[in-house]
């Protein structure tokens, strides 16, 4: 087996970015279809409207590229962007402060 077919450059992660317009049921039903597309060719939801997938090689990501090509909508914007698992792994993913109150701490209970 070669290592360089699990080389942290050579795996790539694909990144699908959109903005689609939903003011019409016609729209509404257009931008479902293309979530649900994403979904299953293998795509995670990131954010709202941002979505990823690893993929084994760059021939791999040129397949999945040309699977979403075939399913854009008519209408709406569209970037898909490509990087490898190393630029992937240095990704910081940060959550803000949280608005609901904190939960209540459970009393503990002592068994003798």
């Amino acid at each position: 087996m070669s290592f360089d077919r699990i080389n942290q450059y050579r795996i790539m992660w694909m990144f699908v970015y959109y903005d689609l317009p939903t003011l019409t049921k016609k729209q509404m039903k257009a931008a479902n279809q293309f979530r649900k597309d994403l979904l299953r060719d293998g795509f995670a939801r990131m954010q709202l409207s941002i979505y990823a997938r690893h993929c084994s090689s760059r021939e791999n990501a040129e397949v999945h590229k040309r699977r979403v090509k075939n399913f854009l909508p008519e209408k709406g914007d569209i970037m898909l962007l490509e990087i490898t698992d190393a630029q992937f792994a240095r990704i910081e993913f940060y959550t803000g402060p949280k608005t609901s109150k904190r939960p209540n701490t459970p009393q503990q209970l002592e068994l003798f």
